[in-house]
């Protein structure tokens, strides 16, 4: 075969390998999800947000302070429309969430007023692992070894970070809203902007008056 040839072809494989690998990601369509009491979803719902991935336990000794946390973090960064908090209860670590799905969900809506959502049951080790779970695993390099690990997924689906529960919610809060300002720009940046109201130049006023950090909020 002629040397050209040979280039081509490989310039061609190159690239069909990228465009594959680049059509990979945590929001690929297949990526499906069980609702409690319902059907399947795909992650693709949630491309183009930042999305903090936890599998989460009601009776672990980090679940009041987690829960906590990220109710807060979602507080904070999920009025940006840019940032949501995927929970997935797991019972693989000493049992520790072991009740029904339907009465796991009423005590976080009841004890800590939830607002992120709340998947099915499933396990994140060994078998009948889901598909999005095993990406996860794979593309961070780190399998969860205990309740409430948390992976940082960026707006293009990509794994940016990941700790285990010793790391506290608001201790990975720069990592975490860094990549939702990232994607704020980018999502504000191919859309035209309506100007500011009264009442939001007020707010904004207000704020940058009594100046507080955002470590404070948290």
């Amino acid at each position: 075969m002629a040397p050209g040839i040979t280039f081509c072809i490989l310039i061609i494989t190159s690239n069909l390998f990228c465009i594959k690998s680049d059509s990979v990601n945590f929001y690929s369509k297949t990526h499906t999800v069980r609702i409690i009491g319902g059907g399947e979803i795909s992650l693709e719902d949630y491309r183009g947000k930042v999305s903090l991935v936890v599998n989460v336990a009601s009776a672990c000794g980090f679940t009041d302070k987690h829960y906590k946390g990220l109710v807060r973090l979602q507080s904070i960064l999920g009025n940006t429309g840019q940032f949501t908090i995927l929970a997935f209860p797991c019972n693989q670590f000493a049992g520790q969430e072991p009740e029904p799905e339907a009465d796991i969900l009423k005590f976080v809506q009841e004890k800590y007023e939830v607002n992120f959502p709340v998947f099915g049951k499933i396990n994140v080790l060994e078998k009948d692992v889901p598909e999005a779970w095993s990406y996860l695993i794979r593309e961070s390099g780190k399998a969860p070894n205990w309740n409430f690990w948390k992976y940082l997924v960026n707006h293009k689906g990509r794994v940016i970070g990941s700790w285990g529960p010793w790391s506290d919610v608001e201790e990975i809060f720069p990592v975490v809203k860094k990549a939702v300002d990232e994607a704020v720009r980018e999502a504000s940046s191919t859309t035209t902007p309506s100007p500011p109201s009264l009442s939001d130049v007020k707010v904004l006023t207000d704020v940058e008056n009594k100046g507080p950090s955002v470590h404070e909020d948290l």
